[in-house]
């Protein structure tokens, strides 16, 4: 069966040469340059880092990519879709904050930051793709605009999907807040009495006529909810929420379907540093220490080979001393490289499900070739 090339580089830095230097190498040997940039809008889709965390990507390394997009002709941009849950990257303006707050900004990044999905999560494109799933995925606008998208990708463990790699940066992060409910979700958004202040928001943003109020409190007929989430969006007091109630199997296979239908029918290459390997989301205020010693940047035009090829270099890795994977190794009685770190950490997930599916779906291949560079 043919293979897809994924190009690796490692940590290691000689003397005049730095970190930077080598991934603009990597970039250009994984052939990001025979993409036609002349004129065209490149998103580059990057994680922000949720404030608090500080295992997200370096603005540094988002530089380079932008400024090799730049030299290429193309017009790069740098963009995130907003969250579904409570945070600070829940609508543009809080977003752009903690962007800017996490070193994201036009100063050091040198280009733009654009919110995919608009001020409340709202402004969206549903693209038809007929999944086994999804058959009308709600992408954010601004990515659907672009005429190229590179994925920049913190590979990472997590909580739900096995892996945070680059079908879990595509899928779920350029799902509008609509379509993150639509992944997380096998049921429609509640209301959550207590917190509810009977401001009217939620009624005057449905178009369905699904909210209504009793006693100056919200109420949600299901049998009238499209599940669009857009008082989800819209609720200044997050009393609106989504059920969350998705098996994590369908999740992957959602993020799978979600991430065809943002590169379907546009030229992509995606790129992943795998480092700081943390155990939990850059969703999460916070991070823990790495699972495994830094490994190395890959780049490849086959966004599953190059989750299935960061997922096995990991797995090669030591254990780094007081992580939860060396408790967790030690409680399983097993040595480093003697288990699959990431449905050991989160054995209610398989992350190889969202990779199949994606294979299913002709997005890439799950065999590879590693090219060191």
């Amino acid at each position: 069966m043919e293979q897809s090339k994924v190009y690796f580089t490692d940590f290691h830095a000689k003397s005049g040469q730095n970190l930077l230097e080598k991934l603009d190498r990597l970039l250009e040997k994984a052939g990001l340059a025979t993409l036609d940039f002349q004129n065209k809008f490149a998103a580059i889709k990057i994680h922000f880092g949720e404030p608090g965390n500080l295992a997200y990507l370096r603005p540094n390394y988002a530089k380079v990519v932008a400024d090799f997009v730049r030299r290429q002709g193309g017009k790069p941009f740098l963009t995130d879709c907003n969250t579904l849950y409570v945070g600070r990257r829940k609508n543009a303006l809080d977003h752009l904050d903690a962007a800017y707050e996490n070193g994201f900004n036009p100063f050091a990044t040198g280009c733009q930051v654009i919110i995919g999905d608009g001020l409340k999560g709202t402004d969206e494109q549903l693209v038809p793709i007929d999944g086994e799933y999804v058959k009308e995925a709600k992408i954010g606008r601004a990515v659907m605009d672009a005429d190229i998208l590179i994925s920049l990708t913190h590979f990472k463990v997590h909580e739900c999907t096995g892996i945070g790699g680059a079908l879990k940066n595509i899928g779920m992060g350029c799902g509008s807040r609509a379509g993150k409910m639509e992944m997380h979700s096998n049921g429609k958004p509640f209301v959550d009495s207590s917190l509810c202040i009977g401001c009217g928001a939620c009624k005057k943003n449905c178009a369905h006529e699904a909210i209504s109020f009793v006693e100056k409190k919200a109420g949600i007929d299901h049998s009238k909810c499209v599940g669009c989430g857009r008082c989800i969006g819209v609720c200044p007091v997050d009393a609106v929420q989504p059920a969350q109630d998705e098996a994590n199997d369908i999740l992957n296979k959602k993020i799978s379907e979600y991430t065809y239908a943002v590169v379907k029918d546009k030229p992509a290459f995606h790129i992943s540093l795998v480092m700081d390997v943390s155990p939990f989301c850059d969703c999460h205020a916070e991070n823990d220490t790495p699972i495994v010693p830094d490994v190395g940047m890959l780049a490849s035009f086959d966004p599953v080979a190059l989750d299935v090829a960061c997922a096995d270099l990991v797995n090669q890795q030591p254990a780094m001393q007081n992580s939860i994977l060396q408790k967790a190794l030690e409680k399983a009685g097993k040595e480093s490289g003697q288990a699959d770190y990431f449905t050991l950490l989160h054995p209610t997930t398989d992350w190889h499900v969202g990779i199949d599916h994606a294979v299913q779906l002709g997005l890439g291949r799950a065999g590879y070739e590693l090219i060191r560079v």
